[in-house]
């Protein structure tokens, strides 16, 4: 049995697919041909932390290898991007972000994302019952839509998992001062070029100002 396989009869709960699924196909697309093996390099060099996850929006030993200009060029039409991490050994959902602009993710470790559609957003609310977890192989190099719910990856493994993160340049800096709300989508926005909502029981991030705005349980993926 494929460890997709596994997972899947694992977590009955969940509308679980494989990323390369057709199901994927609102949500992103998978990147060929990619020559990462320098970010791999450097990922390697990176600590998982026992508990929780650590961030790193824009680590300089990935920013100086030579993908960073390859994906700026060829993904963001040469506007200034940042290469960044997310590592942990989280297992459950929490939140739901978006950005104004495609996400890549490069699997370091084999991982789950759980996403959603920002169409599906009503009055700042989403319900956990129109989210889709896809199993995300090691290596994997993955676009994600701008109009695609994602939070940090879920582990499939008691050692945790790695990812690349690579943005627009400033995504997820702290915002300049408390920003004007000029419509209901405002009260979403939580850092530079980041719009999130979280689940209730995430104290952590609402005590922080995020939006309360995920209804239904707060999803857990099991292996």
């Amino acid at each position: 049995m494929s460890s997709y396989e596994w997972l899947k009869e694992k977590n009955p709960h969940l509308n679980f697919y494989h990323v390369l699924d057709n199901q994927f196909r609102d949500f992103g697309r998978i990147v060929e041909n990619d020559d990462v093996e320098e970010l791999k390099v450097q990922m390697g060099k990176t600590e998982i932390p026992q508990e929780g996850n650590v961030y790193v929006a824009s680590e300089p030993t990935l920013e100086q290898t030579s993908c960073k200009q390859q994906f700026q060029e060829s993904f963001y039409g040469g506007m200034p991007i940042q290469i960044g991490y997310c590592n942990g050994s989280n297992s459950t959902l929490n939140g739901l972000e978006y950005h104004k602009g495609s996400e890549i993710n490069i699997a370091i470790t084999d991982f789950v994302l759980l996403l959603g559609r920002v169409q599906d957003i009503e009055n700042n609310t989403y319900h956990v019952k129109d989210v889709s977890a896809f199993f995300v192989p090691e290596g994997t190099v993955l676009e994600l839509y701008g109009t695609t719910l994602h939070f940090a990856p879920c582990r499939v493994t008691d050692t945790g998992f790695k990812a690349v993160v690579i943005l627009p340049k400033g995504t997820n800096e702290p915002l300049d001062g408390k920003a004007e709300q000029y419509t209901v989508e405002d009260k979403l926005l939580f850092m530079k070029n980041k719009w999130l909502l979280a689940h209730p029981e995430r104290k952590v991030l609402i005590d922080k100002g995020a939006y309360p705005g995920i209804k239904g349980e707060n999803i857990e993926v099991f292996y």
